[in-house]
């Protein structure tokens, strides 16, 4: 296993973290996942033995359920390994369970140390943007926990750049425990993060997380061309996370990935997560399973470094198009670029000029 710097932050996570949305199976998660207390320790077993060193979870997942299942099977190894979870998400009916308020914030903190059994999290996330907390509140509310020690680190997850950049400058200017991860989706089959989020992370020192790296599946080497999916899987017309926009680029993709895969005499997923791994400020890919096969495959992916030549292949046939202002900046602006611009545009510039394909 290797191990990253988690942005500017002196901790060091694993390359690959254990995701655990499939624990518990309550509600409407029983859709992704039911694994119980006994498959989740053998699960956590594997993971440890491969030299992972980060888990993440969050309080909505399963109505806390999840969150217990992460407490129950870790303990006797808690204080070896870094614990992550999250909050904003509705845990209630009431008008104060959900949201980035200090109230809800602080309550859920409580709350998730409760079921984690653990008197601190390494990683506390807000899961998502709240536009109707004042980020003041926000910020003031997580700098709190982290001078309690019930937090050791703070993180924001789904923000969109503007909303992380605003976030980041205010804790910068009110001496605030500043965000040191992002967790966001980022995928061969959606590099919408390459236009804004993975820069931003660039330029201001933060490690990027990666959730449902497999594109929910779509990238796992079920879903083929011309072919039925899995049984009981959904058509991709069904797919709503992530979206499924060009259907005809995804199996571009995926014929690609299965090429490498071949080649290399491991798996589409195996290539796919490699690729994430090598892309700039990504610390941690977050991967699950529903069974220990599935996830001995995704553990496989930390030892996997895809060629020059390979990652070519996966960047000609992913590339997102450039959208104003960066085409316009390859084209007028490509002699005084910096490597936050140059994880954007560079593969896009030959010789100075703009050669979109």
């Amino acid at each position: 296993m290797r191990y990253r710097q988690l942005g500017a932050a002196g901790l060091r996570v694993s390359v690959l973290t254990m995701g655990t949305m499939t624990f518990g199976g309550r509600g409407g998660f029983a859709s992704v996942g039911s694994t119980g207390v006994d498959e989740a320790r053998r699960q956590l077993d594997q993971c440890l033995e491969a030299g992972v060193n980060l888990f993440d979870t969050a309080n909505v997942y399963s109505s806390g359920l999840s969150e217990e299942i992460v407490g129950e099977v870790l303990e006797g190894v808690r204080d070896d390994v870094l614990l992550a979870t999250k909050a904003r998400m509705p845990m209630g009916e009431g008008p104060n369970d959900a949201g980035l308020s200090r109230h809800h914030l602080i309550t859920e903190c409580e709350a998730s140390l409760r079921r984690l059994r653990t008197d601190h999290i390494d990683l506390y996330q807000v899961h998502e943007w709240d536009g109707q907390t004042p980020l003041e509140e926000t910020l003031e509310a997580l700098d709190d926990l982290v001078r309690a020690g019930k937090v050791r680190y703070v993180g924001c997850s789904n923000y969109a750049g503007w909303q992380l950049m605003k976030a980041l400058g205010i804790a910068d200017r009110r001496g605030l425990a500043r965000f040191v991860s992002h967790q966001i989706h980022y995928t061969l089959q959606a590099r919408e993060a390459e236009y804004e989020l993975v820069p931003a992370s660039i330029d201001q020192g933060l490690g990027i997380l990666v959730w449902s790296p497999l594109a929910g599946g779509l990238l796992s080497g079920k879903y083929r061309r011309g072919e039925q999916g899995p049984a009981g899987s959904r058509h991709l017309s069904g797919w709503d996370e992530p979206p499924v926009r060009d259907e005809e680029k995804l199996y571009d993709v995926v014929d690609v990935l299965m090429e490498v895969a071949k080649d290399r005499g491991c798996s589409p997923a195996q290539v796919a997560l490699a690729w994430l791994l090598g892309r700039p400020a990504v610390a941690s890919v977050v991967i699950g399973a529903r069974t220990t096969e599935q996830l001995a495959d995704n553990l496989g992916a930390a030892d996997l470094s895809l060629s020059d030549q390979e990652q070519a292949r996966l960047e000609e046939v992913s590339r997102p198009p450039l959208l104003y202002p960066y085409w316009h900046q390859a084209k007028t602006a490509s002699d005084r670029l910096g490597p936050a611009d140059l994880s954007l545009l560079g593969p896009y510039l030959s010789g100075g000029r703009h050669t979109v394909s």
